[in-house]
């Protein structure tokens, strides 16, 4: 959100409202609450984010950012193997998931609270997915597989499902489960 005066009395609330949001909830949080953690007055949020709507929406942005900026960062360490980077893709999410995502993947979640679709969070949510979407597809390209655009389709939704899998199921299989799903599709699309 490029209009927030980010000063660090702003960064303090996106920080305690994040951590709030992720773990009760969107909708169960209010303002006063917000404040109350953050060690400030109601008047400075909404001087600084204007609305909670506005808090929600820098709250998926900054999480997103760290989520892409996490899984670059890995998958520039596997090497130039696209094939291999697919996979990376797989294995940068369960590490995700182990340190920063017990609740699951804060987009769906927002999404499942989140109805309105005017609301300015909302409007985040979908080029999150297409972002990853098209990660994969170019790592598809590179790779030379047939059909990377088909074949991104299928992985975005082995990758959307097995996060839900991890974060209501629990299933310690779950990601060897989405690797292997993804193996067989890669091996599919081979030239």
């Amino acid at each position: 959100m490029d209009d927030i005066h980010w000063t660090p009395t702003a960064e303090r609330i996106l920080r305690v409202a994040s951590e709030l949001f992720y773990t009760r909830g969107i909708r169960a949080v209010g303002v006063d609450t917000i404040a109350e953690e953050a060690g400030t007055t109601k008047k400075t949020l909404y001087d600084r984010f204007g609305s909670k709507d506005r808090l929600v929406a820098a709250y998926l942005e900054a999480r997103d950012a760290r989520w892409r900026a996490f899984l670059e960062e890995h998958l520039e360490q596997q090497g130039p193997d696209p094939e291999a980077r697919l996979l990376a893709v797989f294995d940068a999410t369960e590490i995700w998931q182990d340190r920063y995502a017990h609740r699951g993947c804060s987009a769906i979640n927002a999404g499942a609270e989140l109805v309105d679709p005017g609301h300015p969070a909302r409007q985040l949510l979908a080029p999150q997915k297409l972002w990853l979407r098209d990660l994969l597809h170019d790592l598809a390209g590179e790779a030379g597989l047939r059909e990377p655009e088909h074949l991104a389709d299928q992985l975005l939704l082995v990758h959307e499902g097995a996060l839900v899998a991890l974060s209501v199921a629990k299933l310690d299989t779950t990601m060897d489960a989405a690797r292997a799903a993804v193996r067989t599709l890669i091996s599919a699309h081979r030239r």
